[in-house]
C-alpha cells in the first residue's frame, strides 16, 4: 500500500501540460503556493522529467507510465474522451490504404501508440513513422499523412477539411468505434509517496472547480490565442473526459493489452493508484 502520507506539507514539483484541454485540471493550482510548484511542458517532456527525478508527479502520457511502470497514479482524474475528441488527428490526402509514410507530432506518445495500433488492428497497414515539429504543411510536404495532436489543431478543426483536398481521422473515434471503450491520453503519475492525500484531495479539488468554470477557461484563451470561444467551451465540455473511472480504466487495459501485442510496450503495467483521500 502506498505510503502517500509522507510527502507530509512538502511542495511537490508539479509537471503540466500547456494545451488547453488540461486547463480545467490545473484550475486555481497556481494559488496553491503551499502545496505545488508548477512546470508546464508538452507530454513527451513532462514524461521524460517524471523518469529523471526533476519532478515528483506530471500529467504523462498513458503509454509512458507503461514503460516506467512503477508509479502510482491520482484516482478520479485524466485526460480522455468518449468518441470524438477533435484534437488527436491524422492529417492525408489521397486513400488512407496507401499511406506509407507518416509525419508524427513530437508532443505525443500516446497518439503515435495508438494510431499505430489502430492503423494495424483497423485498417491493416504499418506505415513508417517520423518525428516531425507540429507544422501541419511542413509534415504533408514530407510524408503522406501528418498525426497533429493538441491545441494545433484547434485552428483547423474550425476551418474544416474544406476543399484542401485533405482528409483527416479522429482518433478518439477510431478508438470508440473500434473497441468500444473511452480512451485515456494521459493522467497525473508519480513515485509512491511523492504526494500527500492532502496533496492528492487538492488536484481532486482542482478538477471540480475548472469543470464549473469552462466558460471563463474557454473565453481567458480565446483572449491569448483569438480564434473561436465558443469552439474552445464546446471542446472542453464535449469532447474532453476527465473521468477515471471503470470505463475509462477498462479502455486503458485495452489499451495495454494491443500495446502489447503490437509490441509497443514490454509488458502490461499493473494499475496502482494514491490513496483516494
Amino acid at each position: 500500500m502506498s505510503h502517500a502520507g509522507s510527502a507530509g506539507s512538502r511542495r511537490a514539483r508539479l509537471g503540466a501540460i500547456s494545451f488547453l484541454n488540461t486547463r480545467p485540471l490545473m484550475y486555481g493550482l497556481e494559488e496553491a503556493e503551499s502545496l505545488f510548484d508548477i512546470v508546464y511542458d508538452v507530454p513527451s517532456a513532462c514524461a521524460d522529467a517524471l523518469s529523471v527525478g526533476a519532478i515528483d508527479v506530471g500529467l504523462i502520457p498513458a503509454v509512458e507510465y507503461a514503460r516506467h511502470g512503477s508509479g502510482l497514479i491520482v484516482p478520479d482524474l485524466a485526460i480522455g474522451a468518449v468518441g470524438e475528441v477533435l484534437t488527436v488527428r491524422l492529417f492525408y490526402r489521397g486513400e488512407l490504404g496507401r499511406i506509407r509514410r507518416i509525419a508524427a507530432d513530437t508532443s505525443s506518445r500516446t497518439s503515435v501508440a495508438l494510431l499505430r495500433i489502430l492503423l494495424h488492428a483497423k485498417y491493416d497497414i504499418t506505415p513508417e513513422f517520423v518525428p516531425s515539429p507540429p507544422d501541419l504543411d511542413a509534415m504533408l510536404h514530407g510524408a503522406d499523412a501528418a498525426l497533429l495532436i493538441g491545441d494545433p489543431v484547434l485552428p483547423l478543426v474550425e476551418t474544416g477539411d474544406g476543399d484542401t483536398g485533405r482528409h483527416s481521422l479522429d482518433l478518439g473515434h477510431e478508438w470508440f468505434d473500434f473497441t468500444g471503450h473511452p480512451f485515456v491520453f494521459a493522467f497525473w503519475s508519480g513515485a509512491e509517496g511523492a504526494l500527500s492525500a492532502t496533496q492528492v484531495a487538492r488536484l481532486q479539488r482542482a478538477r471540480q472547480e475548472g469543470e464549473q468554470h469552462l466558460p471563463e477557461i474557454a473565453a481567458a484563451f480565446q483572449r491569448e490565442r483569438a480564434g473561436s470561444a465558443e469552439l474552445y467551451e464546446r471542446y472542453l465540455h464535449d469532447h474532453i473526459c476527465y473521468d477515471l473511472g471503470e470505463q475509462q480504466i477498462a479502455g486503458l487495459k485495452e489499451f495495454y493489452r494491443l500495446a502489447f501485442e503490437q509490441g509497443i510496450i514490454s509488458e502490461i503495467p499493473p494499475l496502482r493508484f494514491y490513496p483516494n483521500p
